[in-house]
């Protein structure tokens, strides 16, 4: 296994890091989830944030042992195949890198369509809007991690503040009255918008791969996950009990919620707050994703599970751009399938949720083998390998591309076995025929004397 954990340490610190965390998990969920789940569960649906927020907690944590102990770009990978071995970790690499994947181009169409919903123009600007937020993160991972880290600080502050004052303008507007009845759609209701916020809190395992990143990752990667853990769940709790107090019945009404939120408060303020919100999600959640797709790509060529070529950058502080190249290249793949399935998500979405869900599944079972038992990271390791299975479960349906993506990294080890048994046969032929050209050599001269 090539390993990178001794070389010199990165740049990243805390600051840099957990706006990294933050950007990967306060996403494009943060633009729609909140009405989607009022409307499925009314008010109670605050007590599913709430219970996402706890379940969150031990596969943060998990994740964070992890990355602090092993940093590898690798990431996950990394860990399934110290735990698992070579098959298996490359399972999980082609699931991040290829099926993840999936979801970039679905992040920059979600961006375009807010944006034109807020701005009331032609739909047919989405394709132009999505691929405006496509390019400038690849051109800013170009330049390496610290580059992107102090980007994503930006504008996760940009976001951080644009947030806070919707909330706080929107917040006068909330009514005691619509938090009754608690319950309209029973616990039925809330089970589902556990289901839905599940997503909004997944993109923990971005800050794996970015791990040799962090100049002291056993002190910046707890710190930046529990600060992550804190500012997202705090943001989505705040949000969800705003929106269903303000907007009460009306909440999951709409295709752009946020927007009719930020307008109770201030009609001007509010269009140009929401369009700077998907902006600013979908330009920072493409940054953090692409700085762990390339240094994924270049942990996978290190070794040998995709071309040789591919591995210049994964060391500590190096810059993976062809790497970069061959995320850009899968992302343009996916985006032109989109443009001819007529901007269908769902296709694509299922092809990242399935992976993701692989990803975590198989994570943890390796975090299991690779803590020590008994010690708090093992205990977090083992609730989240229950709640992975309980997600695993819910996504079996889903689950068609992963399994061929998991199909392609066996038929590797299958044509790598295949090849070092020809080349293993030949070299015993090669030595048996060298034997019997001795041997007859020899007999040939016993004879001569």
């Amino acid at each position: 296994m090539a390993s990178h954990t001794d070389a010199p340490r990165g740049t990243l610190g805390v600051v840099q890091g957990t706006a990294l965390y933050i950007a990967s998990v306060l996403g494009t969920g943060l633009l729609v989830l909140p009405g989607l789940a009022a409307e499925v569960a009314g008010p109670a649906s605050i007590v599913a944030v709430l219970a996402v927020i706890g379940l969150s907690i031990p596969l943060a944590g998990t994740f964070a042992v992890l990355a602090a102990r092993y940093p590898d770009p690798g990431g996950v990978a990394s860990y399934v195949r110290r735990a698992l071995g070579g098959t298996a970790a490359r399972m999980t690499g082609y699931w991040f890198l290829f099926g993840v994947c999936a979801g970039a181009p679905v992040v920059a169409v979600l961006g375009g369509e807010y944006v034109v919903a807020v701005l009331g123009v032609d739909r047919a600007l989405v394709p132009v809007l999505a691929l405006a937020i496509l390019v400038p993160p690849f051109a800013i991972n170009a330049f390496g991690v610290r580059v992107a880290g102090w980007v994503q600080f930006v504008l996760t502050a940009l976001l951080l503040t644009v947030v806070v004052g919707v909330v706080a303008l929107a917040a006068p507007a909330v009514e005691p009255q619509n938090f009754t009845p608690f319950l309209p759609n029973g616990w039925m209701g809330v089970g589902t918008a556990i289901s839905l916020f599940v997503w909004a809190f997944a993109g923990w395992e971005v800050g794996t791969h970015i791990s040799g990143e962090f100049r002291d990752p056993r002190r910046a990667i707890p710190i930046g996950t529990a600060i992550a853990l804190v500012v997202t769940g705090v943001c989505y709790l705040v949000l969800q009990v705003v929106t269903v107090g303000a907007l009460g019945d009306e909440a999951g009404g709409g295709a752009v919620p946020l927007l009719e939120l930020a307008r109770l408060g201030s009609p001007g303020f509010g269009a140009a707050a929401v369009g700077a919100i998907a902006a600013i999600v979908a330009l920072g959640v493409m940054n953090a994703y692409l700085a762990a797709f390339a240094k994924l790509g270049a942990s996978l060529a290190a070794n040998r599970d995709l071309p040789r070529w591919f591995a210049a950058g994964a060391e500590s502080g190096g810059v993976p751009r062809r790497a970069l190249s061959l995320t850009g290249a899968v992302v343009v793949v996916y985006f032109a399938l989109m443009l001819w399935a007529g901007l269908d998500l769902t296709p694509f979405i299922l092809v990242h949720t399935s992976s993701m869900v692989a990803i975590y599944a198989v994570g943890m079972v390796a975090a299991l083998r690779l803590l020590r038992r008994g010690t708090a990271g093992w205990w977090m390791a083992l609730v989240a390998t229950v709640l992975c299975a309980g997600m695993l479960a819910l996504a079996i349906g889903s689950l068609l591309p992963a399994a061929i993506l998991a199909a392609a990294a066996v038929t590797v080890t299958l044509v790598r076995r295949r090849r070092r048994a020809r080349t293993a046969a030949a070299l015993s032929a090669e030595v048996k025929a060298a034997e019997e050209s001795t041997s007859s050599l020899g007999a040939t001269r016993s004879g001569t004397m």
